[in-house]
């Protein structure tokens, strides 16, 4: 018996499934956020999710496996620590817990290596060799050099909107339409109901659909920042691929995440160019398949399960990846 949890930023699910790949029940719960709302409330969260799944399946207390994949996990540090802390939970006999890119790398390639990228709230990457090397990168912000994801671009959209306002920057539809979607009279006031907890600064992550929609309308300055995540993207993607001595054969590069799993199509358009310039035999691929999917095949590796339980499985969710467009 597997438990299988993919704890992401905005919920969280979990799964208890056999080693024969049948799936006995699913959960969600809330968002697993340990920075912004503490490990204990983090842990809690999940551990909420995991009771209803192991009561609604009858099973438990103590299963086979647990395999975990964590968004906000980022470093091999933090990874060890929520080891020790679901080990403590006694879930499992057994714990793996890993960053939730790893469970995308493994839903959405054919072979257990090549890169993934995920951008959602925020962007990572990681990549396994066909040996077993891995690359991956912090990924804790700007602090380590990130650029990206849907918290981001929010952010990014408000600076541009507020600057076009106020003369410091060129004109943009963004300052309208930033301004419409939080029904505010102007983006300068959305920037104060921020500043004053009026509207939560959580919640700019709901602008990243709008500079989409503003830049699929031809704005310069959305448009600009529609290119720059794709050159992150491809920039996070063949580093970690030279990084593998991958970059010069045929690959998989799956991509992941609400960002990247919309399609827009300026951004899917602006990565396949510039990732066919520089690795030009990589596959790229979107994974429609949830990432609970990548937790619950990474458990059925860790417990030797059969041929026909990954098959069992993956028809269980239904979905699975595509090409890029």
């Amino acid at each position: 018996m597997i438990l299988a949890i993919d704890g992401g930023n905005s919920k969280t699910d979990v799964a208890v499934l056999t080693a024969g790949g049948e799936v006995l029940a699913t959960t969600r719960g809330g968002g697993f956020r340990p920075v912004a709302e503490g490990v204990t409330h983090a842990v809690d969260t999940v551990a909420e999710a995991v009771t209803r799944a192991l009561s609604a399946a009858g099973a438990g207390p103590v299963l086979d496996h647990v395999s975990a994949y964590l968004a906000n996990v980022d470093l091999p540090v933090e990874e060890q620590e929520f080891h020790r802390l679901f080990t403590e939970r006694g879930w499992g006999r057994t714990v793996q817990v890993g960053n939730d890119t790893f469970a995308l790398l493994r839903a959405g390639t054919t072979e257990h290596w090549g890169v993934a990228v995920v951008c959602g709230a925020g962007i990572n990457c990681a990549g396994v060799a066909p040996d077993g090397r891995v690359a991956r990168f912090p990924s804790i912000g700007r602090v380590t050099g990130d650029w990206g994801g849907g918290h981001h671009l929010g952010e990014e959209a408000l600076w541009h909107a507020v600057r076009a306002e106020d003369g410091r920057g060129p004109h943009t539809a963004l300052a309208a339409a930033v301004a419409a979607h939080f029904g505010s009279d102007s983006a300068g006031d959305v920037g104060l109901a921020i500043h004053f907890g009026e509207i939560s600064e959580g919640r700019l992550g709901e602008l990243s659909p709008v500079l989409f929609a503003v830049a699929a309308e031809g704005d310069p300055v959305a448009r600009g920042l529609v290119d720059r995540q794709a050159e992150e993207v491809v920039a996070l993607a063949t580093v970690a691929l030279r990084r593998l001595d991958l970059l010069d054969v045929p690959v998989e590069v799956v991509l992941g995440g609400g960002v990247l799993a919309a399609r827009h199509p300026q951004l899917m358009s602006a990565i396949e160019d510039r990732l066919a310039e520089l690795a030009p035999q990589a596959k790229l691929l979107i994974v429609e398949a949830p990432p609970l999917l990548g937790a619950a095949l990474l458990g059925l590796d860790a417990t030797g399960a059969p041929p026909e339980a990954y098959d069992r499985l993956r028809a269980h969710f239904g979905k699975g990846v595509a090409p890029a467009r």
